[in-house]
């Protein structure tokens, strides 16, 4: 069973975050955030709480994710219209998603050159440029 004991620094995260440390908030946000980079669909979150002893709903789940992903602590990625992931590196980087296996994964900033319009509409600016890289095995 992982140690769900809320710390101060993830309570204090929330709220700078501007949100309310609830317990279920403190719980899914150690998950999240204690053990490096990840990325969660709303279904692995909810299985690995599962496995974790902590009672909450799918639709918790969901909530706050959005919740987390409103308040800057989570970037979501979506790579098709049925299926997102929820990144805990909020720096702008790319992904490769393996079509083969539903995974993602980071690609180093290093490794892709990104491509950003130069001639955009007026009183506009550049937010972000997300690129997602989809991979399939040769067969």
């Amino acid at each position: 069973m992982v140690d769900l004991r809320p710390t101060s620094d993830v309570t204090q995260e929330l709220r700078a975050a501007g949100l309310r440390p609830t317990r279920q908030r403190l719980a899914l946000a150690r998950l999240l955030f204690d053990h490096g980079n990840r990325h969660e669909t709303a279904e692995s979150l909810y299985d690995r709480s599962q496995e974790a002893g902590i009672k909450v709903s799918l639709a918790t789940i969901y909530n706050t994710l959005h919740q987390f992903t409103a308040a800057g602590l989570l970037r979501q990625v979506v790579v098709n219209s049925t299926r997102s992931y929820f990144d805990t590196n909020v720096e702008d980087h790319h992904h490769f998603y393996f079509e083969d296996t539903g995974e993602i994964a980071d690609i180093p900033n290093d490794r892709i050159n990104s491509i950003a319009p130069t001639d955009l509409p007026a009183d506009m600016e550049l937010s972000r440029v997300d690129i997602i890289v989809r991979l399939r095995g040769t067969r």
